[in-house]
């Protein structure tokens, strides 16, 4: 596609499509090795036969590219380089593997394949300049894997000067994000627009023997993943839209005709099948629902909307994983039920008559990550628990299910010493009488009625839930005798889409206020002492965590910000653009909100911030970048407050590495007991 070429429906310039690059052979040696680290695996993709698994494991200390047989643990590395692998499937023909990497721990992706063998490793999509690519589907033959492209719209656009800053942006690399178009005051005519996203989703031909085709060009959109394509290759599935307005669009790949379209709930990017027939699309959705149901969509004639209907549902549990197993005549479904997880798979009908009972598959474990089918008849499920790091299990359609010979036991999947802790849920009660979630974890050793210091730990997204799965991070601060509490406050995910919904606008100043809350219920639970309570948190509940700390500033002895933003004005300017149009929607507009965002950016009120403060951070991070954890701490230190910042080198929004995480979870345990036993 050259160049130059235009969209059909919107006459806009389109982005060039990728071309597959060769790339050396990186696969490593035959031999099993032994692994180097307690070790998690996840993400499984089967071969069409369900007889191998191709999977991502950190035994070697980050997460590589793996393949193993479902009965013995002779794996293989398929590549052996630095990038973070964080996406994997196998083609419907057996020859091909696609995974997606983030070069750096960045958020620049790339999309790449690799044969069965280790050979004919090629970078597919990504390897531009300033771009992005993300994994789609695969046509039903394998002939052709479906990738997004993001790249900007304008690479000439350059970053807003000092006098088209609003007032308190600070300076920052790379590009403003203004999502209207318009720059401060009203300047528009005779104005370089703001770099935006264009995200164009391509069917690529690994072997690079036919052209890439287009599926679908969009600018200004959030995201945009490529869900599944009919049998006949007519339709496509996408699903597009920023968080909490996402969308499942049915699109005709011969003209990119958009058929209709139904919102779809928030979580696992991949919402929905097509029914063999292309008659019916199976979402997982909380259209005008408050928990998400699997919905049936029947198209009519000309593959527009005919009807809508729920085929099941379970009361207060989120549907968050959907997936057709057993030659697509049943659907795998894990429920989310107060952050456990419920298994279960259900026959399909046309959706119009009461289905049969569904069968559940008991877990060893309590949350689902992932399902797959393997081979006709079984399934492939990866498992994390309050016990051990994620594992992958095989489900045969007759037979219990098993954890996979290459996929760590539960004790060679954490680290010696401590016996993993199981926690307990604790719901405390907001101020304003909202009812809040989360799971409290007990150091060992300690009596019944003895209040302990304690540390809260705030979750990302917002919209993130936290699960009783094991965490190393948890587990250091346990072994130094100090508790954690993981609460859900309002805007977290699991609790309905009110709850989710509850912090935006305004209703964020109440988010902050149920740090608060939750300190105080563990406080009058007898469960944490008063005089020695943190806070912590990572992405928005390293947000979070400086929020607390200067609207509570009297609360909390110290705290621990990782990867967190501090200003939502430097935040927008730096961040990248598919991320500030998805986050306008959560946190609000840079322009029309900018008010609002000022008054909630703890920058605003640093002067309040009366106790010492550790901010993390990974250097290569795109997402929130590392100038956030910065300017907290130097505007700390100006106010003579003990302030530190920890970089963390070859990382991203999320610390992929063995040894850095070891080094995160030494320095903030450390920087803990410093503050709350010293």
């Amino acid at each position: 596609m050259a160049a130059d070429a235009r969209n059909q429906l919107t006459d806009k310039p389109l982005s060039t499509a990728p071309v597959a690059e060769p790339l050396a052979e990186a696969a490593g040696p035959r031999d099993t090795p032994r692994p180097r680290v307690a070790h998690g695996c996840w993400y499984p993709s089967p071969d069409p036969r369900g007889e191998h698994v191709a999977f991502i494991c950190d035994r070697e200390g980050a997460p590589q590219l793996w393949t193993g047989p479902v009965g013995s643990n002779d794996v293989h590395l398929l590549d052996t380089g630095p990038d973070h692998v964080t996406e994997v499937s196998w083609s419907p023909s057996g020859e091909w593997i696609a995974y997606t990497v983030a070069p750096g721990g960045s958020g620049h992706t790339r999309v790449l394949c690799v044969r069965p063998d280790g050979s004919g490793r090629r970078v597919l999509a990504g390897a531009e300049q300033g771009s992005s690519a993300y994994l789609g589907c695969w046509a039903p033959d394998g002939s052709a894997l479906a990738v997004t492209v993001a790249e900007p719209v304008s690479e000439s656009a350059g970053p807003l000067t000092d006098g088209d800053r609003p007032a308190g942006w600070t300076e920052r690399d790379g590009h403003a994000t203004l999502l209207d178009g318009v720059r401060p005051g009203g300047a528009s005519v005779g104005t370089p627009a703001p770099v935006r996203d264009r995200l164009t989703a391509y069917l690529v031909d690994p072997a690079g023997t036919t052209a890439p085709e287009l599926l679908c060009d969009e600018t200004e959109a959030a995201t945009l993943r490529v869900c599944d394509i009919s049998r006949d290759g007519r339709l496509a599935l996408l699903r597009r839209g920023p968080r909490g307005r996402r969308e499942a669009v049915v699109v005709r790949t011969a003209d990119q005709t958009p058929t209709c379209a139904l919102p779809v709930a928030d979580g696992d990017p991949w919402i929905g099948r097509f029914s063999s027939d292309a008659r019916t699309v199976w979402l997982r959705s909380n259209h005008e629902r408050e928990f998400a149901a699997l919905l049936a969509l029947h198209l009519d004639g000309a593959d527009e909307r005919k009807e809508l209907a729920v085929v099941i549902a379970r009361d207060a549990c989120d549907l968050e994983l959907l997936t057709l197993v057993e030659s697509d005549r049943r659907a795998a479904l894990a429920w989310n039920d107060g952050g456990t997880s419920v298994l279960e798979t259900l026959p399909l009908t046309d959706g119009r008559a009461e289905p049969p009972a569904p069968r559940e598959v008991t877990l060893a474990h309590e949350v689902v990550t992932r399902v797959t089918p393997a081979g006709p008849d079984g399934m492939v499920v990866a498992l994390s628990g309050s016990r051990r790091r994620p594992g992958v299990w095989s489900v045969p359609a007759a037979a219990p299910p098993a954890r996979m010979p290459w996929s760590a036991s539960d004790a060679a999947s954490v680290p010696r010493g401590l016996p993993p802790v199981r926690p307990v849920p604790l719901r405390a009660t907001a101020r304003d009488g909202l009812l809040l979630g989360g799971w409290y974890h007990r150091a060992p050793g300690r009596a019944p009625g003895e209040p302990a210091p304690c540390i809260l730990h705030l979750h990302g997204g917002p919209e993130e839930q936290e699960r009783p799965v094991f965490d190393p991070l948890y587990q250091e601060l346990l072994g130094r005798g100090l508790d954690v509490f993981a609460p859900d406050v309002r805007g977290s995910s699991g609790w309905g889409r009110s709850f989710v919904d509850a912090d935006l606008g305004e209703g964020r100043f109440a988010a902050i206020d149920d740090v608060a809350d939750c300190a105080t219920h563990a406080v009058a639970s007898g469960l944490a002492d008063p005089r020695r309570l943190a806070v912590m948190g990572h992405s928005y509940g390293g947000y979070l965590t400086m929020a607390s700390l200067v609207w509570h500033p009297h609360l909390f002895r110290t705290g621990i910000t990782v990867c967190g933003m501090s200003d939502f004005a430097t935040f927008f300017a730096g961040t990248e653009p598919w991320l500030a149009e998805s986050a306008a929607h959560k946190y609000g507009h840079p322009e029309r909100d900018g008010a609002l965002l000022r008054a909630l950016s703890p920058m605003s009120r640093v002067d309040e911030l009366r106790v010492p403060l550790l901010a993390v951070h990974g250097k290569h991070d795109t997402n929130v970048p590392p100038g956030e954890s910065e300017q907290i701490v130097s505007a700390a230190r100006a106010r003579g407050l003990v302030a530190e910042l920890l970089l963390l080198r070859d990382e991203g929004h999320d610390f992929r590495r063995a040894g850095n995480r070891r080094l995160f979870r030494r320095a903030a345990a450390e920087w803990m007991q410093r503050w709350l036993l010293g």
